[in-house]
């Protein structure tokens, strides 16, 4: 009897369709391996599967070297913001970080934190004045801890985030002792249904979506309008403005990490305030969500 044998050659097609299964080391080794497009489609599969996996920060982390990588300046700037935003507490360790980009992650951390350290301020201080102290003390521990990273030490020391250094202090100190109240005799318990009607749910924090997020329809606008420059402008200028727009499409918050000028970033943050938008959504429901936007000061004489 005749034994037929038979042999399987795998092509590069299908080897590739049989490689690792999508993971952060299988990422990193793609990145290592220069197939920067490979690793940033894995990277951007692994973010949108699940977005609260304990490795997400490095996953972000290895989007913006991609980004940078395919010199897509603009993505992985806001990929980076997007990381500080997220936890302004979370640093790479150096060995994670070549040695090139550091000074970027440095720079940007430097002039995003200021802003996201007082959007924390307002969210502690926001729970502390619903009674959430626990919330609370928690937030301006937060809030405490980013102003003691060593690489905003001179924005720290001045204001506004000298003052809200003082006033974190009180503020958690106060928490901390409205947590801990003295004694009280113990009430009669109270009946089922006092306890029903006076139940009250928690309410859930608004997630702010952006263009990490990929299943995320974005806002489309219907009205930005940024003001005139109205005095000479010697040398072309750049900057960034982020703005948070509603589920309604207008714009709840608006935040410049790259200034331009003072008179005139305050011109934009006034009109930002008038401009709308078709809301993102996701699902198709309309969702809040974070838009970076570059702005130019072009260089004019009269």
């Amino acid at each position: 009897m005749r034994t037929l044998i038979l042999v399987i050659v795998l092509t590069p097609g299908v080897l590739a369709q049989t490689g690792p299964a999508s993971s952060i080391d299988a990422a990193r080794e793609l990145y290592a391996s220069a197939d920067y497009r490979g690793a940033l489609e894995m990277l951007d599969r692994l973010a949108a599967a699940d977005s609260t996996r304990p490795e997400r920060p490095s996953i972000d982390l290895y989007r913006a070297f991609c980004l940078i990588a395919l010199e897509r300046a603009g993505e992985a700037d806001e990929a980076i913001v997007a990381m500080i935003t997220r936890d302004p507490l979370y640093r790479p360790a150096d060995a994670e970080v070549p040695p090139r980009l550091r000074p970027v992650f440095s720079e940007k951390r430097r002039v995003v934190l200021p802003g996201v350290i007082q959007t924390r301020y307002e969210r502690a201080k926001s729970a502390y004045e619903k009674s959430d102290y626990k919330a609370a003390a928690d937030g301006f521990s937060q809030v405490l801890s980013a102003l003691s990273d060593p690489e905003i030490a001179r924005e720290a020391s001045r204001p506004p985030l000298a003052d809200l250094r003082v006033l974190s202090i009180g503020f958690k100190d106060l928490a901390v002792r409205a947590m801990t109240p003295a004694p009280e005799p113990t009430p009669a318990p109270p009946s089922p249904a006092a306890t029903a009607a006076s139940r009250v749910d928690a309410p859930k924090p608004v997630r702010i979506f952006d263009s990490n997020d990929l299943d995320v329809v974005p806002p489309v606008t219907v009205k930005q309008d940024l003001p005139r420059v109205q005095r000479p402008v010697l040398v072309e200028r750049t900057g960034v403005l982020f703005i948070v727009i509603d589920e309604r499409g207008g714009v709840e918050s608006a935040i410049i990490t790259e200034p331009l000028d003072r008179t005139y970033d305050s011109m934009v943050l006034a009109a930002a305030r008038t401009w709308t938008y078709q809301p993102a959504t996701r699902n198709g429901a309309p969702v809040k969500y974070r838009k970076r936007i570059q702005l130019t000061l072009p260089r004019q004489t009269n």
